[in-house]
């Protein structure tokens, strides 16, 4: 831009050189260059504002997303502090993410016994992250069939908010808040400080965060990579694994095919059967599992 617009006054200044002093010539061509500057600098300004613009238009879209049916409306009351045991039962249950395609769970049932861990496994596409879109209620209930019974309760009948606020999930990779450990701990500020503490040495940190300056209070690094703990007691835990080895320690293992349960047992009993299943899935686990039996 710089070179046209210099190019320009320059053929002007030639032009009308029998109109125009050597001064106004020379004014004309510092001019040109600033002007190049100024053009540059709105460019740069119109190409921020389209940016600044694009955030903006996406959290105007997600503040008018409609609330998801079901959020705060239940059938029945919940018993004072469910889930208490931690009894899992899925009966004949089938889900399919729209009404036109083909189901992801077809028919399962499966009963997990309270405070037990479960390992699911199974190849890609055959229904094992569907079982926790089921368990959270991620799909319209109105596209479901069967039953998913948590202590007795069929959590159909009960609000979303009540569910999910009740159960969590763990991701592989979990993420943390840029903000202090209390505000991690309890985003809506429902529980006294000796609640956390109890917390906290219940999944033993309290030791740790004693030692800290700020305490509750401390700022949670990237990725919570100076609260990395894990331990879980008396909860009922579903795990999805790809390779057998990783949960080797869960009370059972549940293998999935094609979206329905195949094979359900103790990792021993499983082992043991010499299931083709499993030796097709852990080629390169041999000698942990030999280990293992």
């Amino acid at each position: 831009m710089t070179c046209c617009l210099s190019f320009l006054t320059a053929i002007l200044t030639v032009s009308l050189r029998n109109n125009m002093d050597p001064l106004s010539a020379a004014l004309g061509l510092m001019y040109a260059i600033n002007l190049t500057d100024i053009f540059q600098w709105g460019v740069r300004q119109s190409t921020e504002t389209e940016n600044y613009m694009i955030s903006a238009e996406r959290i105007n879209e997600y503040f008018h997303i409609p609330s998801e049916p079901g959020l705060h409306k239940e059938e029945l009351e919940l018993p004072t502090n469910w889930p208490v045991e931690g009894r899992i039962e899925f009966e004949k249950f089938k889900l399919s993410y729209r009404s036109e395609f083909e189901p992801m769970l077809k028919g399962i049932n499966l009963k997990i016994e309270a405070r037990h861990k479960i390992g699911i496994i199974g190849r890609t596409g055959a229904g094992k992250s569907s079982i926790f879109q089921a368990l959270f209620r991620l799909t319209d209930k109105s596209i479901t069939d069967g039953k998913i019974l948590v202590d007795g309760v069929d959590i159909n009948k009960i609000s979303l908010n009540a569910l999910r606020s009740n159960t969590n999930i763990i991701p592989q990779f979990p993420v943390l808040f840029s903000n202090t450990l209390r505000y991690n701990l309890d985003s809506f500020n429902h529980y006294t400080d000796e609640q956390l503490w109890d917390a906290l040495e219940a999944v033993q940190l309290k030791t740790k965060i004693n030692k800290l300056k700020e305490n509750l209070n401390t700022k949670v690094a990237e990725y919570g990579s100076n609260f990395s703990v894990e331990k879980f007691t008396n909860q009922t835990i579903l795990t999805i694994a790809h390779r057998l080895n990783t949960i080797m320690d869960s009370d059972k293992i549940v293998i999935m095919k094609d979206d329905i349960i195949v094979e359900c047992g103790t990792p021993g009993e499983l082992l043991t059967k010499q299931s083709q299943l499993i030796a097709d899935m852990n080629k390169d686990d041999d000698d942990e599992l030999v280990t293992y039996l």
